[in-house]
């Protein structure tokens, strides 16, 4: 069988999305996971599709949000990411977020299940030989540095990099319920959840001066040789926020809209820091947007300046490690597959997409496109109109740094968003009046949502339909 796999490298979610699609589709699949063998900074276990960030898929709202209209498209395709992590969905308001630990061995048990899928603990720290006719490279934003060296021989092109930074997780237990308070913004009930699904911790002006200048003051890891890396702005740690203005931490993370004190209602809170459930049992909560470069020995210290966190006890703290990825317009066609040497396909973040989500549906593409290859199918892309045709989109074809365009900025990572749609008809009118402002705004995104799910529906029957053919 061997010969004849496609060969997926790396047991993340790409890869575990990639690996489970092939396999739907008739096409024997080898795995390689390196971990146990070779362990990451980040990850702790050697389950398959770990999450070592965020336990967030985020917003479930697939009328409103390109994020939460992305998990509908993913459902329609048969996604073993979102029914694992429907299956194992914990309360997180309008998003959907899982239990950690029961999602990824889902997804495990999942994929070694499976037949036609043969997983190979080992690490790839070379190009894969010529007799590996079809191969994934779906090695995610720890992508070893001997693997990564010898992709950047290949292609001749440097990888970029960038900083990504991990929340810390507290144990609910030691969460001071007397101060703190169960709500989520504007009451806002999401999958599973009730409208209170976040644990609250106030702050009045001076404790949030204070907490500023901890922060600002903290001991930081230093990467010199990385220092001229960018963050990513999804990703960027709490103290990065607090440099670019003491105010910023307040109007993003820690903003107080929407909530209100159960146990002082008349006074309005100055900044607010959120926790999330992060595991079944509620046990576990991670810092929402509290991603931090902190050192270890300060952490406490600081984070327990937070009132309701006076005593908290951490499970995981935070963290800081780098993130790798290609410069994917110029290195990758439109299927995925490296113009290079066409045997190679890459998914998930290595792409220059950002988001649990996002590397999955890279991935099921990736997966998706191997297997018409196996099958001696031309490929159907996408449409454009459809999240995932716009994310394939802008990291198969986005802004490029050319002579040729010198204005344009560098290509970056990206999670999925509206900007990445291509422009709606003009909106209709509504009870012969013109919309205008938040009205018109939200007219447009729930019109570009259908228009998705209809051309998506579209595109899956066609792809399938040629499969079972």
């Amino acid at each position: 069988m061997t010969n004849n796999a496609v060969h997926v490298i790396g047991g993340g979610l790409a890869g575990s999305e990639a690996a489970w699609q092939l396999a739907r589709r008739g096409v024997p699949v080898v795995l390689h996971e390196m971990r146990p063998v070779r362990g990451t900074d980040a990850h702790k276990t050697d389950h398959l599709a770990e999450l070592v960030c965020s336990n967030s898929f985020r917003s479930d709202d697939a009328q409103n949000n390109a994020v939460g209209l992305l998990h509908a498209e993913l459902r329609l395709a048969d996604s073993l990411i979102m029914s694992c992590g429907d299956a194992n969905q914990v309360p997180a308001g309008g998003a959907l977020a899982v239990d950690r630990e029961g999602f990824s061995a889902a997804v495990t048990a999942a994929l070694e299940n499976e037949p036609l899928i043969t997983i190979s603990r080992e690490e790839i720290s070379a190009i894969p030989p010529d007799d590996w006719g079809s191969v994934i490279v779906a090695t995610g934003p720890l992508t070893s540095p001997a693997l990564s060296s010898a992709i950047a021989s290949l292609t001749d092109v440097s990888a970029l990099a960038f900083f990504d930074a991990i929340a810390p997780i507290a144990y609910f237990d030691s969460i001071d319920m007397s101060v703190c308070w169960f709500q989520s913004r504007y009451d806002k009930v999401g999958p599973g959840g009730t409208g209170a699904d976040y644990i609250n911790c106030p702050m009045d002006k001076a404790q949030y001066e204070r907490f500023i200048d901890a922060l600002l003051e903290g001991e930081k890891t230093e990467f010199k040789q990385w220092e001229n890396t960018p963050y990513f702005e999804g990703c960027m740690p709490i103290e990065v926020m607090a440099e670019r203005g003491r105010e910023t931490p307040r109007h993003g993370p820690m903003k107080p809209r929407g909530l209100t004190n159960a146990h002082n209602p008349e006074v309005k809170p100055y900044a607010v820091v959120q926790l999330r459930q992060d595991n079944a049992l509620g046990t576990l909560y991670n810092m929402v947007g509290f991603q931090t470069k902190l050192k270890y020995g300060v952490q406490k210290e600081i984070f327990r300046l937070i009132p309701g966190l006076q005593e908290a006890e951490f499970a995981r703290l935070g963290g800081l490690h780098r993130n790798t990825f290609l410069n994917s317009p110029v290195l990758l066609d439109d299927s995925l597959r490296l113009k290079a040497d066409l045997r190679l396909r890459f998914a998930g973040q290595i792409t220059g997409c950002e988001g649990y989500v996002e590397s999955a549906s890279m991935g099921l593409l990736a997966g998706r496109f191997a297997a018409a290859d196996w099958h001696g199918q031309e490929k159907l892309l996408p449409p454009e109109t459809t999240a995932f045709g716009a994310l394939l989109s802008h990291i198969t074809g986005g802004h490029l740094a050319t002579e040729e365009a010198p204005g344009k900025r560098s290509f970056q990572p990206m999670n999925i968003n509206f900007g990445l749609f291509p422009p709606i008809p003009a909106i209709a009118e509504t009870d012969g009046r013109k919309l205008r402002g938040k009205e018109k705004t939200i007219a447009k995104r729930q019109a570009i949502c259908d228009r998705a799910l209809t051309d998506f529906k579209v595109w899956l029957q066609k792809s399938d339909s040629r499969i079972a053919a």
